[in-house]
């Protein structure tokens, strides 16, 4: 079925006709305008302490928080991570601040970068954004992070930097646009700790939709 089918077939169960000119100039003007929702109090917040709260609300929906003095950390932290839970292999995005990075302390861990495939247990990426108001983070879709990398492995490592968390989401969504202008991602994921889902039974079952396991690589950056 067409764009244009599915369009018409909610008109008709709405009642509506064809938008008239006036309407469709309403909502361009609208959607141009990309003004702010409602912004929740606790995000209105000096950087440092909206760091706190997204690390606050990131533990409370259960990922789990490494903080680090710089990238240059991740390698080593990432291998202690790995080997403490018996991980052989890591599944990685080719952004050139992961490249730069030395990866020796990973030893017999093999790191390889492609898109991530069923089985694969663990990935690292970085992050575009940190988003306070719900310890969320938001990530693109882009040639050397394909989203598979995001979802599919049961745990997923993100490098946040600090410098990169901001209050609401509508600061987030101001920022990614101010990068991209009119040629926006493919793909925008918010990830807001593991994956999870109670639609069971109304039992909470982790890793239902996506990763077991989030761990978040702060950086003093």
């Amino acid at each position: 079925m067409s764009r244009a089918e599915i369009l018409s077939n909610i008109r008709r169960g709405l009642g509506r006709g064809e938008a008239s000119e006036a309407q469709r100039k309403a909502v361009f003007n609208r959607l141009n305008a990309k003004a702010n929702n409602l912004i929740p109090k606790r995000s209105q917040l000096p950087h440092a302490e909206q760091v706190e709260l997204f690390k606050s609300m990131a533990q409370e929906a259960s990922a789990e928080i490494i903080e680090l003095s710089s990238t240059a950390d991740v390698p080593k932290t990432v291998t202690d991570w790995l080997q403490n839970n018996g991980i052989k292999e890591l599944i990685s995005s080719s952004d050139a601040e992961l490249n730069e990075l030395d990866w020796s302390p990973l030893g017999d861990i093999q790191r390889t970068q492609r898109v991530a495939m069923v089985g694969d247990m663990a990935s690292i990426t970085t992050s575009f954004a940190g988003i306070a108001e719900t310890g969320t983070l938001m990530l693109h879709s882009r040639g050397e992070s394909p989203t598979t990398l995001n979802f599919l492995p049961d745990v997923h490592l993100v490098v946040l930097k600090r410098s990169t968390i901001v209050g609401p989401y509508e600061d987030a969504w101001k920022k990614i646009r101010g990068t991209f202008g009119k040629s926006m991602p493919r793909t925008v994921n918010m990830i807001t700790g593991p994956s999870r889902s109670a639609d069971i039974e109304q039992t909470l079952q982790m890793g239902a939709h996506g990763p077991r396991t989030l761990v978040i690589l702060l950086i003093n950056d």
